[in-house]
């Protein structure tokens, strides 16, 4: 866990609207040498004064062509400062406002148990294993994907990515070790054809994972037991309830949620499908989507024509993205303005250069533009 030092309390004895006007005065004086990237399960009032919104590899792409600006202050969590420091200039500076921003779905995997694994899993198959490991994750654990000649991914070009990995003009590899998020690596293999027998999962604190040689060699895909904590918010039964009050209702899922749920689900996509799915739908349509609840109501004021609505009853909100606030952005942005950098991720030269590799490659392989369908509709 990163430590954050308590900002003044200036700062929070301020309200939103003169948090808003100082920091709109702030990003007016830093000019050009400034840019503020927010990833979609922000805060409205966060959202509002980003110069670019995203999902994990639109803001990646995003940080790597920022060429002009100085400073990169990045509304996410710490692996996305993480990346954006690892892609962008050498003269750049990334700022997270709250340190304590981590994500619980990264520190799941460390670098030293994931480097591990890959020897274990090597030496109980033949066959090539290639890493894929998503972006949700250290910048360490990057660095051993690309060590093992693998790519990182992100939910909207993880299908991509994993045909990559089994190409032999790509990866080359015979089998996948998706890495942490399990629901994402099998949600993503049943998509491609595959069955549920093809996955096995690999619990890290089981000797050897809990598999067998037998195990191993009968599966392509080998899944980190890993998850999103929000996107196991949602149930089976949210969707039966939700389409017996709305029959008509289309619901759309990421696909961190677990399997049985996306097979019952319309549609599964990332943060950027759910967005382009939503806005091409017909006027009055209804809409049920499971993910984090920020980004559900932003669609749902966006497109005041449509019932939009989060699959579950109860808010699904993601903590950790909670933890940036306006007093936490305000009070980097009076330090930069002053000369004084705070809370600055850097990633050590040795680890950036090997894990600069994996990220490459995930930027370099397109998203898939549409949500996938799941569920045949009647």
């Amino acid at each position: 866990m990163q430590s954050q030092i308590a900002i003044p309390q200036k700062y929070g004895a301020m309200g939103l609207d003169e948090l808003s006007r100082r920091i709109a005065a702030r990003k007016d004086e830093l000019g050009d040498s400034l840019c503020i990237l927010a990833h979609h399960y922000q805060r409205d009032e966060v959202i509002a004064l980003a110069e670019f919104t995203g999902d994990s590899l639109k803001l990646s792409q995003l940080a790597a062509s920022q060429k002009r600006a100085k400073y990169i202050v990045f509304c996410g969590v710490h692996f996305m400062a993480e990346s954006a420091d690892i892609l962008s200039g050498p003269d750049q500076i990334v700022c997270l406002p709250n340190m304590l921003a981590g994500c619980a779905m990264a520190d799941m995997a460390e670098d030293a148990a994931t480097a591990a694994p890959l020897e274990e899993i090597s030496a109980l198959t033949g066959e090539k294993v290639v890493p894929v490991t998503y972006v949700n994750s250290a910048a360490a654990v990057k660095a051993v994907t690309a060590r093992a000649g693998g790519a990182c991914c992100t939910s909207g070009n993880v299908r991509n990515v994993f045909a990559w990995a089994l190409d032999e003009t790509g990866g080359g590899g015979q089998k996948i070790f998706a890495i942490p998020d399990e629901h994402l690596g099998r949600n993503t293999a049943v998509a491609m054809g595959y069955s549920l027998d093809d996955c096995v999962v690999y619990d890290p604190l089981l000797p050897c994972g809990g598999l067998s040689a037998r195990d191993v060699e009968r599966a392509r895909f080998i899944l980190w037991k890993g998850y999103c904590y929000v996107h196991q918010l949602f149930s089976t039964d949210d969707v039966t309830n939700v389409r017996s009050r709305y029959p008509d209702i289309r619901v759309i899922v990421h696909p961190e949620c677990p399997h049985e749920l996306v097979q019952l689900a319309d549609a599964s996509g990332s943060t950027e499908q759910i967005i382009r799915a939503v806005g091409e739908g017909e006027p009055a349509s209804r809409w049920a989507i499971g993910t984090e609840s920020n980004l559900v109501n932003r669609l749902a004021k966006r497109h005041a024509d449509r019932f939009i609505r989060t699959l579950s009853e109860a808010p699904a909100l993601c903590a950790q993205m909670h933890r940036i606030d306006l007093p936490h952005l305000l009070w980097v942005l009076d330090n930069l303005a002053e000369g004084n950098v705070v809370n600055r991720v850097s990633v050590p030269d040795d680890i950036a250069r090997d894990a600069r590799v994996a990220l490459q490659r995930m930027v370099d392989l397109k998203a898939v533009g549409e949500a996938t369908p799941t569920r045949r509709r009647r």
